[in-house]
């Protein structure tokens, strides 16, 4: 679907979507995909007709500053009908591969919330949160995990506020595990680079080779002869920063 340009969030998308009859929403976002160490994270809120404009600020957790979204999880959270984040650890990335980490995550992240919304919308242009097994003849069958509707829309994050908001709480929810973490695992810098490819983590790896927290199918300094994971990330193409 396509959304009007806007300079910052806001919740026209979400209203059109509301008079289509998808009265409880939910924005969906992840954080850590592109990390080398630690989960992937999801975090998604759900709003109503009753949640007025979203706190002033938000934004896509990436263009603010830290103390920025720590000083908005507590307005997002007053503000959102529901909220949630999950998790899918690096020990599952590695077994199952990224997407469906992502699709654990984001599940784990809906089963925490006492309602089921009408429409998830998702950042991007694939929906990693639907189950195969919903989609086709099995999904004709009744068969597997049902999960709610999804529509997905590039720069949703930019876009809607309900999205921007999720990117918030699972990006300080994530890089307050990662902190923690960081004390246990010092070597890395966790505290400051949250398990991205940074230069001395990257040194790091080199050195010490991986920690029982790190995706071990990318492709890592320290490791000998890796898999890739879904063939999406490697150390030299994850990019994005704390």
């Amino acid at each position: 679907m396509t959304a009007p340009r806007s300079k910052k969030p806001s919740l026209r998308v979400e209203r059109a979507l509301q008079r289509q009859g998808h009265r409880i929403l939910a924005g969906m976002d992840e954080v850590g995909r592109g990390a080398l160490a630690g989960p992937v994270t999801v975090g998604v809120v759900l709003i109503d007709e009753t949640c007025r404009s979203a706190p002033t600020g938000i934004r896509d957790s990436k263009l603010l500053a830290p103390a920025a979204r720590e000083r908005l999880v507590p307005r997002v959270q007053r503000w959102a009908l529901a909220y949630a984040v999950g998790h899918a650890s690096a020990d599952e990335i590695d077994e199952v591969g990224i997407i469906a980490a992502l699709r654990l995550a984001g599940q784990r992240a809906l089963a925490q919330c006492a309602i089921v919304p009408d429409l998830v919308i998702l950042d991007g242009n694939h929906d990693w949160l639907t189950a195969p097994e919903q989609v086709g003849l099995l999904a004709f069958a009744g068969e597997g995990v049902s999960t709610p509707p999804v529509t997905t829309m590039i720069k949703a994050d930019l876009r809607c506020s309900s999205v921007a908001a999720a990117s918030v709480l699972a990006k300080v929810t994530r890089d307050r595990l990662m902190v923690e973490v960081d004390g246990e695992h010092p070597a890395y810098g966790w505290g400051e680079n949250k398990g991205y490819a940074a230069p001395g983590h990257l040194q790091a790896l080199r050195e010490l080779g991986p920690s029982q927290l790190h995706r071990r199918s990318w492709r890592l300094p320290g490791i000998g002869d890796p898999m890739v994971n879904d063939g999406l990330v490697t150390a030299e193409s994850s990019v994005e920063q704390a």
